[in-house]
């Protein structure tokens, strides 16, 4: 199922799914936002607070919820992450999503929502940059303007453009997208929200975990047959613990050499996205052919209509 896409002077509606921000941050990032050239709506509840969370759990599935049904609002762009998705998801319908598709975009924490609506009703969602994301990040904004307009017939991830980019088991492959935040998925499993590798190319990310916390979730994957079933692997930004430099530890690229190279598959190591800059879209549930003799990552069939 295809949303339709984003176009400039587009209403834009902010929710805030997980975590909460203080009003001057919120106010500075949405501007920011709105000089880019788009409307914006904002939820209800994005200014509230709750502990650690924007509002109880249904006002914010509720915020969610008014975003899609509302006409005015032509796609959805959360503020932040953080945590929280996962207390408020059993709040929200997904017959009336699946009435009204839109363009949702987030990461972190929202990879929970991505994935659950790509699962439960085939739609495309968008793993990229929030609100409170720098775009002024030239690559960063190309990237989501390019998977979220224009039926996405400008988007192209040219792996030759990186720096650091390490491709293993070099063979071509087609197929869908899923994935975001690497706890994120491990914590879905044995849920109603679990995310569904079976002949997907996953892309995985994840911020501040220790190099044994990493091998605690991949092995975890490993042993629910999350990583065997997968057609292939897309590695991006694990952006490191300071604090994890112990003299007998493992380095992140032999643990990633352990648990996914080594299952045989295509591999693409190190593209830019997660919690560090650029952060390029990929579409959760897109079809893309990832070329390793031209070395391209290109959609089979629009994200967005």
């Amino acid at each position: 199922m295809l949303a339709k896409g984003i176009e400039f002077g587009d209403t834009i509606g902010i929710v805030s799914p997980a975590g909460c921000d203080d009003t001057e941050i919120i106010n500075k990032k949405i501007s920011d936002f709105k000089n880019l050239g788009f409307k914006v709506k904002i939820g209800a509840h994005v200014f509230a607070k709750y502990g650690y969370l924007a509002g109880e759990d249904k006002d914010r599935a509720s915020d969610l919820m008014d975003m899609f049904i509302d006409d005015e609002v032509d796609a959805i762009i959360c503020f932040r992450g953080g945590y929280g998705s996962a207390r408020m998801l059993p709040y929200i319908d997904l017959d009336t999503i699946k009435k009204h598709p839109k363009v949702i975009c987030g990461f972190s924490d929202i990879t929970l929502i991505l994935n659950y609506l790509y699962k439960k009703l085939d739609l495309i969602t968008f793993h990229g940059p929030m609100i409170k994301s720098n775009l002024s990040d030239k690559i960063t904004r190309e990237y989501f303007f390019n998977a979220t307009m224009n039926k996405s017939a400008n988007y192209q991830i040219d792996l030759n453009s990186f720096d650091n980019i390490q491709i293993y088991n070099s063979r071509s492959i087609s197929g869908k997208l899923v994935g975001g935040n690497l706890s994120i998925i491990c914590s879905s499993i044995g849920t109603t929200f679990e995310i569904d590798t079976k002949d997907k190319i996953l892309f995985i990310e994840d911020v501040n975990e220790k190099i044994y916390a990493i091998d605690r979730m991949l092995t975890q994957l490993s042993l629910s047959n999350k990583l065997n079933n997968c057609k292939g692997f897309i590695i991006g930004q694990f952006t490191p613990n300071d604090n994890d430099m112990k003299e007998h530890n493992f380095k992140l690229e032999e643990l990633l050499y352990e648990k996914i190279v080594s299952l045989g598959k295509p591999t693409i190591m190190n593209l830019p996205f997660g919690h560090e800059y650029p952060n390029i879209t990929l579409p959760v549930g897109g079809s893309v052919k990832i070329d390793l003799n031209e070395n391209l990552i290109y959609p089979s069939k629009p994200f967005v209509k």
